[in-house]
């Protein structure tokens, strides 16, 4: 993952941030006007790795990328609407300092806000719409994902200025929909709002083409091999919620056995004193067991928030690239090529048009489709500009498998230390579970002592 098959697109030094070279928005929430176009300088050109001066290049880190913003989504208990009960969540802002009510169907029109003005970007997926009959864990699955989405969007250079983000994490209003709508199509996209998007070919490298497939099937790799570790991952911090289960159970049986009072049959009276012994003991077991099972959960609950949530972030990341990609062969590629073809015909047509006013009318047309063509060469060439940055922030967010690994292993220290305490307070107890000869009670010998087993 050292991105030098990429090389104008260093691994973990070509990092992100279009504030570098984009263009900043004026708020219509606090002005009340139409949005502006500014220009705004690198916040720190000693950073960049590459010849400054090329707005193509950013320069934020993953701390700095992490630090724009946090954003919580918690859920709020369900209400009955007219014919189904519907979730609601609390959006929290760190950055606005905002905490307004949100349904899922307003986090669906914000996402198509994002793709209508920023068509060449990253747009993370959404996850799924409620199905009927949908249980606590689908729910919860969704809040995640939902957390996910908004913190990878409030964390992203262009989208983080855009004041459609704001509306979304800090109008309170009932109509929020109508705002987002309001704010997103009144400007157009991001091609027709940058002021250097007519140029973005003056800065592609030459060999982009070249470098776009290379970066691709890298980030493709990428992505599997997350796949891979978020599947592992999972099932770590699956097997610790089972074994806090299974602790659990084995202490209430054991305290059950204790509880038993079903009276010993008289030829069994001579280990009525040893077996009285033994119940009280394995009573008081569950306490420990029950303490057990406590600390497998929590490793598994924590190896569930900071690791396989972590895991999943970036792949949602990792996702919103792929898609991206998708986007731009399938859109503005095809697009491009059907316009060719059509101006192609138009022209062969005019050629055996001999009547002047279809010649006319046919001229017309070819020049309108020649504008077209020239507008869609010009996106094609925004889009691969787009994506170079974009390929920058995937690039930035490579260092968070530090972040993970570290989660992961210091879930597992803390967690086998903690309950091999808890093992190690248990030992003591167990004394008298074991009797000897004339219902002696000792310990049991380690394999270690050498006893002969005759």
């Amino acid at each position: 993952m050292t991105g030098r098959a990429m090389d104008p697109l260093p691994a973990a030094a070509v990092v992100s941030s279009t504030e570098a070279e984009a263009d900043e928005e004026a708020d219509p929430l606090a002005a009340g006007s139409p949005v502006q176009v500014t220009d705004r300088r690198d916040p720190d050109p000693s950073r960049m790795q590459m010849p400054q001066g090329n707005p193509l290049l950013l320069s934020y880190t993953l701390q700095e990328l992490l630090a724009r913003d946090t954003v919580q989504v918690e859920l709020i208990p369900e209400k009955k609407g007219l014919f189904l009960k519907h979730v609601e969540y609390e959006v929290s802002s760190q950055r606005f300092k905002s905490s307004v009510y949100r349904r899922y169907n307003d986090f669906v029109v914000f996402h198509e806000m994002l793709l209508h003005k920023f068509p060449y970007r990253m747009v993370p997926a959404l996850p799924p719409k409620r199905v009927l009959g949908a249980d606590r864990e689908f729910i919860e699955g969704r809040r995640r994902a939902l957390k996910r989405f908004i913190n990878l969007v409030a964390r992203h250079p262009p989208f983080s200025e855009d004041t459609i983000l704001k509306l979304f994490l800090s109008f309170s209003g009932s109509d929020v929909q109508n705002k987002l709508k309001e704010a997103a199509q009144c400007v157009g996209d991001e091609f027709m709002n940058y002021k250097l998007a007519t140029r973005a070919k003056d800065f592609l490298p030459s060999d982009i083409q070249t470098q776009f497939a290379v970066s691709r099937e890298l980030i493709r790799n990428i992505y599997n091999s997350f796949y891979k570790l978020r599947d592992r991952a999972e099932r770590i911090a699956s097997r610790a919620i089972d074994n806090a289960a299974d602790l659990l159970i084995f202490g209430k049986e054991l305290s059950a056995l204790g509880s038993d009072t079903t009276p010993l049959p008289s030829w069994a009276a001579l280990h009525l004193s040893t077996w009285g012994s033994l119940k009280q003991a394995l009573k008081g077991l569950s306490v420990e067991f029950a303490l057990l099972a406590d600390k497998a959960a929590q490793q598994g609950k924590q190896e569930e928030n900071d690791v396989v949530e972590k895991l999943n972030l970036f792949l949602d990341l990792l996702q919103s690239y792929k898609d991206l990609c998708e986007r731009h062969e399938k859109g503005v590629l095809h697009k491009h090529q059907r316009a060719l073809h059509k101006d192609g015909l138009m022209k062969r047509q005019a050629v055996s048009n001999r009547e002047p006013e279809s010649v006319e009318q046919l001229e017309s047309r070819i020049l309108e489709q020649e504008n077209m063509i020239q507008t869609m060469e010009l996106r094609n060439y925004f889009s691969l500009y787009c994506l170079h940055q974009e390929t920058q922030l995937i690039h930035a967010y490579l260092p968070l498998t530090s972040h993970i690994l570290g989660a992961f292993v210091n879930s597992q220290i803390q967690g086998h230390k903690e309950m091999g305490k808890v093992w190690d307070d248990l030992k003591p107890k167990l004394s008298c579970l074991f009797a000897g000869p004339h219902n002696a009670l000792t310990p049991p010998r380690s394999p270690q002592d050498g006893v002969c087993p005759h």
